[in-house]
């Protein structure tokens, strides 16, 4: 648990720094690499959240 709250903290933070240069620079190559990032947070959670409920239905069973 403290692992995945790290790796969403880390996340957040790399494409909220992507998002800041790409404001900052301009450069259109940070807000790719923020989208990338957010993408993958995304995925993260997701597959986070689907540990969570596959342990909860194990329990159950």
């Amino acid at each position: 648990m403290l692992i995945a709250r790290w790796i969403f903290l880390l996340l957040g933070v790399a494409a909220v720094v992507s998002f800041a240069m790409y404001i900052g620079t301009g450069q259109v190559r940070f807000r790719h690499y923020g989208l990338v990032i957010v993408k993958w947070a995304v995925f993260a959670g997701l597959a986070f959240f689907a540990v969570l409920i596959l342990e909860r239905l194990a329990i159950l069973v």
